[in-house]
């Protein structure tokens, strides 16, 4: 997913057959931040999206009115306002059914990032829980940080990057801090280079010696960092992303297991079969059975992304 910029207009490349399309952050100036901030509808249309569709970007989204769902991925969070939720680069995401939708979001690329390795770790932490319910306490914090962001944006003045950079550190910081959330591991260094790259090949069939080789350094060397960083071993971090992608398509769009299987790298459909059953613990017929709804298409008088 390159290019995660550009200017208003700039038609995006065309996705895979069959794939949901992405969505880039498009600035109104070559020289503006990789940044976004406002409510729905000052964020256009895209915003309600409700068709599965990619980013190339991050989105944090403060839901105070509506009734519906919000899809992420494999799963449906119903709306109860007031809410955050997160969604991650090359996620799938579309909204469900909803009514009355209001509230603000805030968009922005890796590169705009305070501190890279760190936020980056935060956003990864919050991405395993994205759809939270809000307190009174929370809600009114949040909501203020959200103003304060889309104030700072529109505004441009002297300094606004950086002021929207540390308003948008606080805003992951207090969000990884409420209930339900777990410590955050730092992601720096050789370990956060590696995490990065598995979200970057998202479902590619990338190997560990690949990893390494990129990095300059042995597999050997990789795993121990990346265990040591994540609790995980560097193959174990591959192998979800691949079934994580895998589900993604199978729920999101049309193609066949075979097709989805070619899509995550395996040319053997029965051996992808063997693999997804033992990541997910069930068939991929299975998995798109008992994940089956209604998937919303592309109208084809929509805006372009």
């Amino acid at each position: 997913m390159r290019e995660t910029t550009v200017l208003p207009g700039v038609p995006c490349e065309a996705p895979r057959d069959g794939e949901p399309p992405v969505h880039r952050l498009e600035v109104r100036l070559p020289e503006r931040v990789p940044f976004a901030a406002g409510g729905f509808d000052a964020m256009g249309p895209m915003s309600r999206a409700d068709y599965p569709h990619r980013h190339t970007f991050y989105e944090i989204v403060h839901v105070v009115e509506g009734t519906g769902a919000h899809v992420i991925d494999t799963e449906s969070y119903a709306l109860r306002p007031p809410q955050l939720g997160v969604i991650l680069p090359g996620q799938v995401h579309w909204w469900e059914g909803v009514r009355g939708l209001e509230g603000s979001l805030v968009l922005f690329t890796p590169e705009f990032l305070v501190d890279g390795p760190d936020d980056l770790g935060l956003l990864r932490r919050l991405g395993e829980r994205p759809w939270v319910d809000l307190d009174a306490a929370a809600h009114a914090r949040t909501s203020l940080l959200m103003g304060e962001l889309a104030e700072e944006y529109r505004g441009g003045d002297d300094g606004f990057a950086g002021v929207l950079r540390s308003l948008l550190h606080v805003l992951l910081v207090r969000a990884a801090r409420m209930p339900g959330g777990r410590a955050v591991v730092p992601s720096q260094g050789l370990a956060g280079e590696f995490l990065k790259l598995v979200a970057d090949a998202g479902g590619g069939g990338v190997s560990v010696r690949e990893c390494a080789g990129r990095l300059g350094v042995t597999p050997g060397y990789l795993t121990e960092v990346v265990r040591a960083a994540t609790g995980r071993t560097p193959a174990a971090l591959l192998r979800e992303a691949r079934a994580r992608e895998a589900q993604r398509l199978l729920v999101a769009t049309g193609l066949s297991v075979r097709q989805v299987g070619a899509r995550v790298g395996f040319d053997d459909p029965a051996y992808f079969c063997r693999f997804f059953r033992r990541e997910v613990g069930m068939s991929p017929g299975g998995f798109r059975k008992h994940h089956e709804r209604p998937v919303p298409s592309i109208e084809a008088d929509a805006p372009p992304p």
